[in-house]
């Protein structure tokens, strides 16, 4: 059964959103997506309703099995740092308001998954992208992809046969050359942030 995914890439002046269809055998579906984009010269309290108006509107539509949300690193730009949490923090309590679960994903995980190489770029993820869900054209703007990406890699790592393979290959129930590429670096990535996990809280 398909399982169906909602990526958010968070941000206050343009907000990537995505919905796709995953099959347990990995197959995607392009559901819709859409960039939400709230004018600068609004106050900050009404950009946010206003995305949060889009959010509601789609999920109301759409009505997604689990969101998934890009996880926010430090940048140099402040302001992009905090218009970015203040839109994460938005679309996690639409989702907590509606009992859907809410996974972060950073950017190396879903290049990871989508590309096979965490330091893809841009361009290479929108390609994989179109290519995953059978579009003639890369979605544009670039939100509009890394928010695909986002849902499909959530369902990828966590649904279906695809995540059950993954996660019984982290425990040692199977073995990695049951994986795809993609699968395969993702489970790498994943094994080196457990070790590294690990180590911190040993030091502490």
């Amino acid at each position: 059964m398909a399982v169906r995914v909602l990526g958010i890439d968070p941000g206050l002046t343009r907000c990537g959103v995505g919905v796709v269809d995953v099959e347990p055998n990995r197959t995607a579906r392009l559901v819709d997506v859409v960039v939400l984009r709230s004018p600068a010269e609004l106050d900050t309290p009404r950009r946010l309703v206003r995305i949060a108006e889009g959010l509601e509107a789609i999920i109301e539509e759409h009505r997604p099995q689990a969101v998934a949300l890009e996880r926010v690193f430090a940048r140099s730009d402040v302001s992009t740092i905090m218009g970015t949490a203040q839109i994460s923090g938005v679309a996690m309590l639409i989702a907590a308001r509606r009992a859907l679960p809410v996974a972060l994903h950073t950017p190396s995980e879903v290049k990871a998954a989508i590309t096979g190489y965490g330091r893809a770029d841009k361009k290479q993820v929108g390609a994989m992208v179109a290519r995953i869900l059978g579009l003639d054209e890369v979605p544009k703007p670039a939100d509009a992809a890394d928010a695909l990406a986002l849902a499909i890699c959530h369902a990828w790592r966590t649904g279906g046969v695809a995540g059950d393979a993954v996660r019984d290959s982290a425990d040692g129930s199977a073995g990695d050359s049951a994986l795809t590429p993609a699968q395969r670096a993702w489970l790498a990535a994943e094994r080196s942030a457990s070790v590294s996990g690990a180590a911190r809280r040993l030091k502490r």
